[in-house]
Formats: structure tokens, C-alpha cells, sequence
């Protein structure tokens, strides 16, 4: 019995703490982080975003970071300005989790993007993509709410965008840069409707920008140059991603937002903090990828599968003190001999990082580990597999709450013989509760003669007390796949159950602050998220409390109040957690209860009553 409940006992405590941790030590960090990016919001926009181009090719050695590029003219466009009513410092705030508003005035001479999924515009300043709202993504449930911007363009105060471009040896030979003027052969790009960028740089050749999108979220860049000159020229294709401000995270230490690829294979997360600290980080792959991630949005540079490239991760501040981010690829240098022409083919990805649309584009570009922008952590085996099942009940109930219910009863079917067996065990130790309790009152207070009587009898009673600490060791993996997969899926996001709960994946939004709603006032800001606890929390609660009162009690008084608070605590722990985690332990909870309750009846043991043969 004393081993059966030092096990449980450490199994509680290690869940304890780590969900402690996150509330206590790494929620005040957040805190003060996102505090320090307001402040910086409100400094000026004055030079606040400065471009830079990969400086070397492959094999070249790096100048400084904060050398100038080669571009002849690095000034910058006046910001945007932002919509009215909105603050100054909230015109723009892509990338992060919450976005103030999708609405700005975009300015300069533009061509306009539209997909079924997307709207927007690709500046001809550059040929940036750099203009990208998420039609089908609204900040919050209400669907009148502003749609997610992923990119916005240079100069505003939270620039995020995609450029392509080529890097010479030869520096007195005109390349189109960061802030060149492009001709467009078109005013509109969409799926079937490439748009076809030109420039010349009055020395011979000819470069060619044709910008390809399908229905969903990928573009396809493709670059050419035609030589016309008397000389072979030898050119590099990059592309880059760069990112202005250090963008608001969530801060759970179970998910990764930030700078990310897939070098030779092998997945690569960096923190936003790891690249201040390091600056600049290289890296040689033959194919992979690189971007940036946020908990549900992907803005990622996909080279030649085929061909070697060299990444880069990169940190500088700009001179209003704004962080910079910028992630690259550098190909291989392309000679182009007189009359001749070179070609780069690279692609952008910018949207949703839905995981069946991830995989597709796996298969169909031969993208190594490109669903691995989706943090599946660890327990990928079973956390991808997980988010599958769900996937599939959802198909077929049309409700993730469902489908969660649905998964629950089928992990209790597949282990049911060990569960069986454990719930069995405990009916077994119940059963034999009178005697233990007989020996208790016989040993008082000699603890190690109590022990070992005690699992004497339960070895001639064929009694194992491990075996009923299985259920709680087998919920343990499913728990926290469960717990990943509705923190990190987009698909679970906004998704809606029955009643008060309109996001599965947000915690339940009513409060015993306010009588759940009956009381005429919100909860107040100052108030704890684990103090406000909604109806699923406290159902979840009175759940355990009713489950742990069908197990046997622990012969040690503290043991047993210790238990009987367990309830308690997990009932403020949970309140702040995802509401469909909270409903799948409830549930969980009360399918668990059903059948233990069988099985006790079954072997004649009274749930909630003194087992027979008490004195």
C-alpha cells in the first residue's frame, strides 16, 4: 500500500510542479516581456525598418553585421498609417498570437493579391511579398472581428515580409535590391494569374521576377537573367523573411515560436532570445527550409530541394532600438556567359500551418520534416497520431468537443483488460480494508511493522497495490497529447462545443467571480486566471473528488487528507487550461467511475460504504 501511494504521490507531485512552474516562475516572465514590447511600440517609426541582403555567397567570408549593403538607395517609405480610432502603437502587430487589428492603409505603388484564403497586395518596391491577411482567421470568435494579418510591409511598426534578389562578386554591376522599382506586366495576382516583375540595369542584363500562388498559402518565386552584355557575369540567388519587433509568444515552454528550418534533415528551433545573444547563426544544408513561426502562423523560405544552400539566422537593432529578425538562404552562384540565361526556383509559405495542407506540400515539393513547423514536441509518435483520430471524429460528428468524447472512449476500450484489471485490484484492497485498519489499530504507531503486515496480506490475498495506479499511469501520455494537440492545432482553434464553451482551445470563459455570469459585472483584471474558475473546472473537480471516493483510502491520515485535497488543487490548477482538456478529464473521469462501480458491485463491495467483515 506505502508503495503504491509513494507512486501516485510522485506522480501528482511531478505534474504539480511542472504546471506550477509555468504559472508562478514563467507566466511573470511573459508578463514583463510583453510589458517591455509595449513600451518599445511607442517609440518613434523613424528608420525603424532597414532591410538587409544577404551580404556573401556560399564559401565567402561574412562582413559585419552592421555594414551597409550594396543597395544605392536605402531610405526608407514614411510609415502607414494606422486605422482611425486604433492606437498608434497597435496600427500593425503581425506574427504574434494577438493581433490588435488586420486593418491599415497600405501605400506605394502595389499589384493586388487575392486567393481564396488570402488578400492582399506584393509591393513593386522590391518585389516584396510583404502584404498578407488570413481571410478565414478572425482575432477572436466573434466573426466580425478583424481577420489575421501575417505580413505587413516595410515601415510600419511591426514589418514582416518576404524578398528575393541576387548577390554579385562584382560590385560596379547594377542588381536590382531591396528598394528597386519594378515594372509589373500586371495589376493582379491569384492562382492562374502569375505576376511577371521586370528590370533592367542598364549594363546588359535583364532580370525577370515571376510570382506564382496557389489556392492555399504557397508561392512559388521564380528568378531570371538574361545576359545581353559582351561579359559573363557570375550571380547568387537568396531569398529572406525579415521580421521587425520581437513579436508577442504565448511563453509556454511546450511550444516553440520562433526562428526554425530544416537543415540536412534535421529540424532546428532557435529562441528569439538565443539570436540576440548569438547574432548570427549559419547553416549548410543540401535542400531543407527556414522561417519563422508563431503558435499557429508559418512564414517559411523553401529553396531547390535538390541543390546545397547555405541558411542563416540573423539578429541586429536598428537605430530606434527596434529588434531585427531575418532568417535566409543563400543557392549556389550561376555564371551566365553572354546571350545567355540563368534561372532560380525557390517558394514562400504564408499562412496557417494546417497539418494536412503541411503534409501535401511535404509530398508534392519533396519538403523534408515540413509538418515539423507544427511543434508536435517529444511525444510526436503519439501527438500526431492523436491529432489524427480527432481529425477524423471530427469529419464524421462535426464537433472537436465530440470527437473529443469520442477519442476518450476509445482509449478506454483499447485498455480496458489493464484498466479492468487494475479497478478489479482496488475493489480486491477495498475489500480488504477492515483488516488493514484492524492492524493499524494493532501496531499504532510502528509504521515499518504496519508496512510489512500489510503487504503480507495483500500476498495471500493475491492482491497487487501497483496495479491500481495503471489507470493514472495510462492517462498520464494521453493527457498530454491531448493537451498538445488542442494547444497547438489551428484546427482546434475557435472551435466551438455546446453552451458557454466557443473555443475548445481556450479556457472555459465563465467565472465563480460572477456567479458565472448571473452577477451584472465582468471579472476583474487583477483576479488570478487559477482563481476564476469556470463550471467545466468544477465539474472536472467534484468528478475526481466523486472517483477517488470509490478507491480504497490510505491507512495513514495524512495520506487520506492529502488525497481528499487532490480534487481541490487539480480544480485551480485546470481552470486556466484549455476547455477541452478539462471536458476530456471530466469525461474521462466519469467513464472511469462507471466502471469501477461495475466491478465493485460485481465482487460485492459497497461503493461509499465500509466493506463487508468491518468489526
Amino acid at each position: 500500500m506505502s508503495n503504491q501511494k509513494n507512486l501516485l504521490l510522485a506522480i501528482v507531485a511531478s505534474v504539480m510542479i511542472m504546471v506550477s512552474f509555468q504559472y508562478f516562475w514563467e507566466r511573470p516572465k511573459v508578463e514583463a516581456e510583453r510589458a517591455r514590447q509595449q513600451e518599445a511600440a511607442t517609440t518613434t517609426a523613424q528608420d525603424r525598418d532597414q532591410p538587409q541582403a544577404p551580404r556573401t555567397a556560399p564559401g565567402q567570408t561574412p562582413a559585419p553585421a552592421a555594414q551597409p549593403q550594396q543597395q544605392p538607395d536605402t531610405r526608407l517609405p514614411s510609415p502607414p498609417r494606422a486605422t482611425p480610432g486604433a492606437p498608434a502603437s497597435q496600427a500593425m502587430a503581425p506574427g504574434g498570437p494577438v493581433r490588435p487589428s488586420a486593418r491599415l492603409v497600405i501605400q506605394g505603388l502595389r499589384v493586388t493579391l487575392e486567393t481564396p484564403l488570402i488578400t492582399g497586395s506584393v509591393s513593386l518596391k522590391g518585389g516584396r511579398i510583404d502584404d498578407i491577411i488570413l481571410k478565414t482567421y478572425r482575432q477572436t470568435t466573434d466573426p466580425n472581428s478583424d481577420p489575421i494579418r501575417l505580413l505587413a510591409p516595410s515601415g510600419s511598426a511591426n514589418a514582416y515580409y518576404a524578398a528575393h534578389g541576387w548577390i554579385g562578386g562584382n560590385k560596379s554591376v547594377p542588381l536590382p535590391g531591396l528598394d528597386t522599382l519594378w515594372k509589373a506586366s500586371g495589376r493582379r495576382l491569384g492562382p492562374g494569374a502569375p505576376l511577371r516583375l521586370t528590370w533592367d540595369n542598364g549594363q546588359g542584363l535583364r532580370f525577370t521576377r515571376t510570382i506564382a500562388v496557389d489556392e492555399n498559402y504557397m508561392f512559388t518565386v521564380t528568378q531570371r537573367v538574361d545576359n545581353r552584355g559582351a561579359k559573363a557575369v557570375t550571380l547568387t540567388p537568396y531569398g529572406l523573411i525579415n521580421r521587425t519587433g520581437t513579436p508577442e509568444t504565448t511563453g509556454f515552454y511546450i511550444l516553440h515560436e520562433g526562428p526554425l528550418g530544416v537543415f540536412n534533415e534535421v529540424l532546428e528551433e532557435l529562441d528569439y532570445s538565443d539570436l540576440v545573444d548569438e547574432g548570427q547563426i549559419d547553416k549548410a544544408s543540401r535542400g531543407g527550409w527556414i522561417g519563422i513561426t508563431d503558435k499557429y502562423w508559418l512564414a517559411a523560405l523553401v529553396p531547390d530541394q535538390k541543390a546545397k544552400m547555405t541558411a542563416r539566422f540573423r539578429h541586429w537593432t536598428s537605430k530606434d532600438k527596434s529588434d531585427k529578425y531575418q532568417v535566409e538562404f543563400v543557392g549556389v552562384p550561376l555564371t551566365i556567359a553572354p546571350g545567355g540565361n540563368a534561372t532560380a526556383k525557390s517558394h514562400v509559405f504564408a499562412g496557417a500551418k494546417k497539418l494536412n495542407l503541411l503534409n501535401q506540400y511535404s509530398e508534392k515539393l519533396g519538403i523534408a520534416l515540413f509538418d515539423r513547423a507544427i511543434d508536435f514536441g517529444w511525444l510526436y509518435f503519439l501527438t500526431k497520431p492523436f491529432f489524427y483520430v480527432l481529425d477524423f471524429f471530427f469529419k464524421f460528428l462535426g464537433n472537436f468537443g465530440l470527437a473529443i468524447l469520442a477519442v476518450t472512449v476509445i482509449v478506454k476500450i483499447l485498455f480496458f483488460p489493464l484498466a479492468n484489471k487494475s479497478y478489479r485490484s482496488m475493489s480486491e484492497m477495498k475489500k480488504l480494508q477492515p483488516k488493514v485498519m484492524e492492524m493499524k489499530e494493532r501496531f499504532g504507531d510502528d509504521k515499518q511493522k504496519l508496512s510489512a503486515e500489510t503487504m503480507a496480506l495483500y500476498k495471500r490475498e493475491k492482491v497487487n497495490p501497483a496495479a491500481s495506479c495503471l489507470p493514472i499511469i495510462i492517462q498520464i501520455p494521453v493527457f498530454f497529447a491531448l493537451y498538445k494537440v488542442l494547444f497547438i492545432s489551428i484546427e482546434m482553434r475557435h472551435a466551438p462545443f455546446y453552451g458557454w464553451i466557443q473555443d475548445l482551445s481556450a479556457r472555459d470563459p465563465t467565472s465563480i467571480i460572477n456567479l458565472f455570469g448571473l452577477l451584472p459585472f465582468g471579472v476583474p483584471a487583477m483576479i488570478p486566471d487559477f482563481i476564476s474558475i469556470g463550471i467545466w473546472p468544477l465539474i472536472m473537480g467534484v468528478s475526481m473528488f466523486l472517483q477517488m471516493k470509490l478507491n480504497p483510502a490510505p491507512p495513514d491520515p495524512v495520506q487520506a487528507k492529502i488525497f481528499m485535497l487532490m480534487p481541490i488543487f487539480f480544480t485551480f490548477i485546470m481552470a486556466p487550461f484549455p476547455a477541452g482538456l478539462v471536458i476530456y478529464w471530466a469525461w474521462n473521469n466519469a467513464l472511469s467511475m462507471t466502471q469501477q462501480y461495475i466491478i465493485m458491485k460485481r465482487m460485492g463491495v459497497a461503493p461509499g460504504q465500509r466493506a463487508p467483515g468491518k468489526t
